[in-house]
């Protein structure tokens, strides 16, 4: 994808500690150090996490949000929650967990704070994806997810297990480099938006929608319900602003026809509209059923212990029900960490996007496109994770992607501020910058912006 520089605002290129972290989070590499079992991404986060946060905090980056503190406070709670229920495991595992969280959050929301940084992020992340293809594709037909056997082959290195699970539709469910199939599908999803949207305009309407193509196979050869709910949600998302482009009040038609849906299924179904977006946002019937167990069980544990939850001890449940896996993100934090758990993270992930939603970017079409992207891929983030449940790297990588749209809060809505604090639209050459107007221009002078909420 060919990014011309002059049609973004501030740096162009993502930071070196971003590609670094993305790196991380597409090679899975683990080691022992001494009893401490790591990730690379896990060291790289424990190395970098508290000096950017307490910058982040002292306002170096900006303006700091409602949800810095939610999101920080969340992870508090997680270290509260399992001392009160599993105090021999505190010191290993609340670290682990709030850093990979609060670590991959902090990052991305120090690091990434102009439109520039943000394209040039997502242009390596889908590069990530267009590199894993062959090896997903070979995967598909015969299970083996080669880049986990080999990092697992050299002396030394350890990596995520090999998962061993059911194929469907006549092909093996493709892991690729990430401890789970869903893991791969999720992190395709989160591209399909970024490509197909925010880079209209930076590159050939074919390039970007072959990106966007590509992405998109990547992302079922997982065969992942969660994956593919994300990404068709997405494609319902941008087919609907594309034909009501005409009608300004188009997204409240949406929510008005969503919950008039809602109303309806409600009325004529024997059952809850819950148990009936199950029953579509799974691959079987069977599946739908036991996720609508899941949540019924898990509910059960939520009001037994609705304050410190149950913390790493396992979940009561049926005894038909073996597997403790929970497919549930926001109902394993309640479970885990009780109702102030959740509620802290579940505030701090509605506040932004319902910030961001509302900022009138109009003036700035570059800015406006990146806010679609961002706002169309975590509707179909917020969906899916109440189908899947993510951790590692995945994990980190969901609230890196969060942080990386965090600028948009405060990014400036009139887009002569934005002309006039990049030196490349200045129709003199050579000018250096200045924070003046030419005495030549009849435009009266543009309120400049504090430059740290860039």
């Amino acid at each position: 994808m060919t990014i011309d520089p002059s049609t973004l605002h501030g740096p162009n290129k993502a930071p070196t500690l971003v590609v670094i972290y993305l790196i991380c989070v597409a090679i899975p590499i683990s080691f022992y150090a001494g009893p401490l079992y790591l990730t690379t991404l896990r060291l790289l986060l424990l190395l970098v996490t508290v000096p950017l946060l307490l910058r982040l905090l002292a306002g170096k980056y900006g303006p700091t949000l409602p949800t810095d503190w939610l999101f920080l406070a969340h992870t508090l709670w997680i270290i509260v929650a399992i001392g009160v229920n599993n105090p021999d495991r505190v010191i290993q595992q609340a670290p682990s967990v709030g850093v990979e969280f609060l670590g991959g959050y902090v990052l991305a929301r120090a690091m990434i704070r102009t439109p520039g940084q943000f394209i040039a992020t997502f242009k390596i992340v889908a590069l990530i994806v267009l590199l894993t293809l062959p090896f997903a594709l070979v995967e598909a037909r015969t299970g083996t997810p080669y880049i986990v056997t080999l990092i697992r082959s050299l002396p030394g290195i350890l990596s995520v297990p090999v998962v061993t699970i059911e194929g469907r539709m006549g092909f093996e469910r493709v892991q690729a480099n990430f401890a789970h199939p869903i893991h791969f599908g999720l992190f395709c999803s989160v591209a399909f938006s970024m490509v197909f949207v925010a880079m209209e305009g930076l590159t050939s309407n074919a390039k970007r929608i072959g990106i966007a193509g590509v992405v998109a196979l990547s992302g079922f050869l997982a065969l992942s319900s969660g994956a593919l709910l994300a990404i068709l949600l997405q494609m319902a998302l941008i087919a609907w602003s594309i034909i009501f482009a005409r009608i300004e009040w188009r997204w409240w038609l949406l929510v008005g026809l969503f919950a008039l849906a809602y109303v309806v299924v409600d009325i004529l179904s024997n059952r809850t509209p819950l148990r009936v977006f199950m029953s579509y946002a799974t691959f079987s019937a069977h599946n739908a059923y036991w996720r609508a167990l899941i949540f019924e069980w898990g509910m059960k544990n939520v009001w037994g212990s609705p304050i410190f939850g149950i913390g790493l001890n396992d979940w009561i449940r049926p005894h038909f029900m073996n597997s403790g896996s929970m497919d549930n993100f926001w109902l394993v934090n309640a479970v885990r960490y009780g109702i102030p758990g959740f509620l802290l993270i579940a505030a701090g992930w509605v506040w932004a996007i319902a910030r961001i939603i509302r900022r009138p970017f109009n003036a700035d079409r570059r800015v406006m496109l990146i806010r679609r992207a961002y706002v169309f891929t975590f509707i179909g983030l917020t969906l899916t994770l109440c189908t899947v449940h993510v951790w590692t790297n995945i994990f980190s990588f969901v609230f890196f992607v969060f942080g990386a749209g965090a600028w948009l809060v405060h990014w400036p809505t009139d887009a002569r501020d934005t002309v006039a604090k990049t030196p490349a639209a200045d129709p003199r050459p050579g000018l250096a910058y200045t924070r003046f107007p030419a005495r030549a221009t009849a435009r009266p002078y543009a309120r400049q912006p504090n430059m740290q909420t860039r």
